[in-house]
């Protein structure tokens, strides 16, 4: 067997200048400038763009699927295995230690939006391709990096990608955490509404959060009320809970702005939800009316835990854990009402249908209606497949740790496979600073993942898989 720890060693310059080349992108969706030749946006597709470039440099076949995703190939035979990354990324926020798209190198990390999730990871897969190639491996299946441009809001990338190209016999996805994920929970998007708009002429204006799949860390409001009567209750409240605010007097508009702490929505509680906290200090000043039934149904549904538990969507299986909801894009008008959008992360064998049905009923007595805007149903793959079996003897044999199978809350390309997990690169133990500011990688981590890929790429298509069915 190969030493591809060594061979990474070897290429660990050539990885890293890679990897801060592709963070340098700032590719996040932007859909005020999208075009039908960059759908998502110019900076997703210059970041595919550029990789499909270093792929067809290198030798390998590629092709670009109308500027949303595209893929890398190398090898020969019926079978196909896929490698399912991402090269967009959620928007950078702020307090930043480093610059999000400077990549910089300090302390055994390197820094940037993307560095986890999911540049890291993708280059990682791509030069463990290209080390299987350099090495002379035999193969007697294809192997195909497939690399999506929207995975952060809704996997339209691979949609396309599919109803065009053909579904890998098999793969992984290396977006989340390793030993291996072979349970993903269902994604749904909750929208709550305010049934009526009658303006009490109290909350002017409230806006929190651009992404669902984000804990918003910022929140904006617009009141009417005495500047001098809540300003010491504003100041008061604030020092309790130890954040960053600000209250300001504008032509006789009082424009108050909290900051919280983003996290990914798979798991709210490592967050702090700035609309939840804004909305909780704007409910101890507000008379009743729509502005305090918008509060408090924050409050009630968000402010003490993010379960779902008084929404009635509360569920919990031995498979997958809990569900969880993230409130993440929350906003008021006095013409509208409120709304908030929410990310439902739901278990595996999750009744759907009976737990929405639950909700609306529990919903009539409040000032909310539920829609559901979206749905992605769970994944699972059996613990005993011989996929996930290989990978467990890979991840054994390079870590000397046992390959525990997981479940999540995130959703990953895994999920879009007809036979799929996700595989890293994630490693027990370390912090995930997915979707936070000072994202970063351990370089440690990011070489071992890639020599566990090489691996993985040898064992899974190369001759010597003894004509095994994944």
């Amino acid at each position: 067997m190969l030493n591809w720890n060594d061979k990474v060693t070897e290429k660990q310059d050539e990885l890293l200048e890679d990897l801060q080349k592709l963070i340098s992108f700032p590719s996040i969706l932007d859909e005020s400038i999208a075009t039908v030749d960059a759908p998502f946006g110019p900076e997703p597709k210059r970041a595919l763009e550029w990789l499909l470039e270093e792929g067809a440099k290198a030798g390998f076949k590629v092709k670009n699927v109308d500027n949303m995703a595209g893929h890398i190939e190398m090898g020969e035979g019926e079978e196909l295995l896929g490698i399912l990354c991402h090269v967009d990324v959620v928007p950078a926020g702020g307090n930043w230690t480093y610059g999000p798209f400077d990549g910089t190198v300090a302390d055994g990390k390197l820094f940037g939006r993307g560095a986890i999730d999911d540049k890291g990871p993708t280059m990682a897969a791509w030069h463990a391709m290209k080390m299987v190639k350099e090495a002379g491996i035999p193969l007697n299946r294809r192997v195909r990096l497939i690399i999506g441009t929207d995975e952060e809001s809704g996997f339209r990338c691979v949609d396309r990608y599919f109803e065009k190209e053909e579904m890998p016999t098999f793969g992984f996805a290396p977006d989340a955490d390793f030993p291996i994920i072979n349970a993903e929970k269902g994604i749904a998007g909750l929208v709550f509404s305010q049934k009526t708009q009658t303006p009490d002429g109290q909350l002017l204006h409230f806006k929190s959060g651009d992404r669902t799949n984000m804990v918003p860390d910022f929140a904006l409001a617009h009141v009417k009320a005495d500047f001098s009567e809540i300003h010491q209750k504003f100041e008061s409240f604030m020092n309790i809970h130890d954040v960053a605010s600000a209250m300001v007097e504008k032509n006789d508009v009082i424009e108050i702005t909290v900051h919280g702490k983003s996290a990914h929505a798979m798991e709210p509680d490592n967050g702090v939800n700035a609309a939840v906290l804004l909305a909780s200090f704007l409910n101890k000043i507000f008379d009743e009316g729509e502005s305090k039934d918008f509060t408090q149904f924050v409050l009630d549904a968000f402010g003490n835990e993010s379960r779902g538990r008084y929404l009635g969507l509360a569920f919990n299986d031995e498979i997958s854990g809990d569900t969880t909801l993230n409130a993440g894009i929350v906003s008021f008008t006095p013409e509208k009402g409120g709304k908030i959008i929410v990310s439902m992360r739901y278990s595996v064998t999750y009744p759907f249908e009976e737990k929405i049905a639950t909700c609306d009923d529990r919903l009539i007595e409040t000032a909310f209606s539920l829609s559901v805007q979206s749905n992605s149903e769970p994944h699972h793959v059996d613990a005993d497949d011989h996929l996930i079996k290989t990978l467990q003897e890979i991840y054994t044999a390079y870590t000397d740790e046992e390959a525990k199978l997981l479940a999540i809350g995130g959703g990953t390309y895994a999920r879009v496979l007809e036979k799929g997990v996700a595989f890293g690169m994630l490693f027990p133990g370390r912090e995930d600073v997915a979707h936070q500011a000072d994202e970063y990688v351990y370089i440690e981590d990011l070489l071992k993942a890639t020599a566990i890929y090489a691996e993985a790429i040898s064992r899974l298509a190369g001759e010597n898989n003894e004509g095994d069915t994944v």
